[in-house]
């Protein structure tokens, strides 16, 4: 029997005397593509965090090849190939691609310690051209795409001779040609005999891309199996303790006035004559791959960016939206695709975070009234099931989905009649990924409007009762419910000409 390139036994983590790992194993063999699961807060990345160094492990023991090691920092990790990707990307704007890639380890030149800026870019180029990325070495990480970012990152790694790739959510800001691309990049790697840990909530990825998967839930070790011998029900059963029968539980719902009706709005080179409406009670998908305007519409809307012409049309009454505060003002509520830098600060807690956006409604001449803004926390942390020590605790410290319903629930406090939806179950873990979709549901049912942005084809299709396509900035699909399809959808957003409902 081959001895496993890697083996995490009985590991154990506490914070604070709360333990957060409890006798947790995980194995890994050369040239195998290992996926771990769970739900957020399941202890995922507290069990990457101990293999790269960041975290040290309470008991328990770590074996790359057979020997025990103590990995006391990232930079010791690397030495013994292990490398990890974070879901956050790791770089420095404002340094070219080959410095990001080669950060730490230039090519110098003998004593004098010289940087040889050719040998960088040469070797810069090889990284990337085995990614498909036609990038200049010397353009700045700033300029990119976050889906061009995340693949410097994974061209970084590939610099370091990794044995052991820890990939965190690597797709979530990528569009389909680079998802591809970097599938091709993980077989490649895998024929080489690296190994690699697989995290993702994309349920289609796992089973495409991963022999075996291992569950965690509530920081214990629930159990591993060969992709080829399991399907997605046992999988999920297995993170969240019950089934899930239906993952899109859609709701029908009778459709009431108008509530948000767009004409020929537009913004120079980046949005294009967009018209449509979203009713009381309808949720209204858009779909497009990155880069076709759906995103910069959101915002557009929202009054974070100036439209050139157009109009917005509230519940029957035009409105100039010039800035968020108006948009609030006219009942809109935007939950941006980047909840880190866009949705929340980090720094402070639950219950402020929840509050900011109805200062008025928690406040008197001026002042905070903490009592109202303690029920007002207070009440969204039950409704919406936010897991939390209390409301005090810093929301930088919660997992992803309970960061993304912290999100949601300052906007719900403004209590919206147009609620814009952008990638509302990004990085979230299946289980609350239905707690948002019933959320729609129950928003749906009380009369809000809903305008969701989605990169996941099933979920448009599974949540939506009209679909919109866009490419380049400009409505190529209009798809009612019942004939919408993915290939119908795609089609639209690759060009492949334009279609609207019947």
């Amino acid at each position: 029997m081959n001895t496993p390139l890697l083996e995490m036994k009985d590991i154990d983590k506490s914070f604070s005397g709360v333990k957060v790992l409890e006798q947790v194993q995980f194995s890994l063999e050369a040239g195998e593509v290992h996926a771990l699961m769970g739900e957020n807060g399941a202890g995922k990345s507290t069990l990457m965090k101990i293999l790269n160094g960041i975290y040290s492990r309470d008991n328990g023991t770590v074996r790359i090849k057979g020997t025990e090691q103590s990995i006391s920092s990232p930079s010791a990790a690397q030495e013994l190939g292990i490398v990890m990707i974070h879901q956050e990307l790791n770089l420095i704007p404002h340094l070219t691609v080959m410095e990001n890639i080669f950060l730490g380890r230039e090519f110098t030149f003998g004593p004098t310690r010289l940087i040889r800026w050719g040998k960088m870019k040469q070797e810069s180029v090889r990284y990337l051209s085995q990614l498909g990325l036609e990038i200049h070495p010397e353009t700045l990480v700033g300029d990119l795409s976050v889906g061009q970012q995340q693949l410097v990152e994974i061209a970084k790694a590939l610099s370091m001779n990794t044995e052991i790739l820890v990939l965190d959510e690597p797709t979530a800001a990528l569009t389909d040609r680079e998802i591809e691309g970097l599938f091709q990049v993980i077989l490649s790697l895998k024929e080489r005999g690296v190994g690699m840990i697989y995290i993702s909530h994309r349920m289609e990825e796992i089973f495409r891309i991963c022999d075996r998967i291992t569950v965690m839930r509530d920081g214990r070790y629930v159990g591993t199996e060969e992709v080829a011998h399991t399907d997605m029900d046992q999988i999920v059963k297995m993170m969240v303790g019950r089934e899930i029968k239906d993952r899109f539980p859609k709701v029908e719902i009778e459709f009431g006035e108008e509530k948000l009706k767009v004409e020929n709005l537009s913004q120079k080179g980046v949005l294009h004559d967009i018209s449509f409406s979203v009713r009381a009670g309808e949720i209204v998908g858009i779909a497009g791959l990155m880069g076709a305007g759906r995103t910069e519409l959101a915002k557009a809307l929202f009054g974070v960016t100036p439209v050139d012409s157009g109009q917005i049309i509230l519940q029957g009454k035009p409105v100039q939206i010039r800035k968020p505060m108006d948009a609030i003002r006219a009942g809109l509520a935007l939950v941006t695709e980047d909840r880190k830098d866009e949705g929340l600060i980090l720094s402070m807690s639950v219950r402020d975070n929840l509050g900011m956006t109805s200062l008025a409604a928690v406040s008197k001449l001026g002042f905070l009234n903490d009592t109202k803004e303690d029920e007002l926390a207070e009440s969204m942390i039950t409704s919406l099931r936010i897991k939390t020590p209390n409301s005090g605790q810093e929301v930088g410290s919660l997992s992803g989905g309970n960061q993304q319903k912290v999100v949601i629930g300052k906007w719900l406090a403004t209590k919206p009649e147009v609620f814009i939806l952008d990638e509302p179950t990004r990085g979230v873990d299946i289980g609350a990924k239905k707690e948002i979709y019933d959320l729609m549901n129950r928003l749906a049912s009380e009369g809000v409007a809903i305008l969701m942005i989605s990169s996941e084809l099933p979920e448009v299709l599974g949540m939506s009762d009209r679909i919109l396509v866009m490419r380049e900035g400009k409505l190529t699909g209009h798809f009612n419910r019942e004939e919408a399809t993915q290939e119908k959808i795609m089609k639209c957003a690759t060009g492949g000409g334009e279609q609207h409902a019947s």
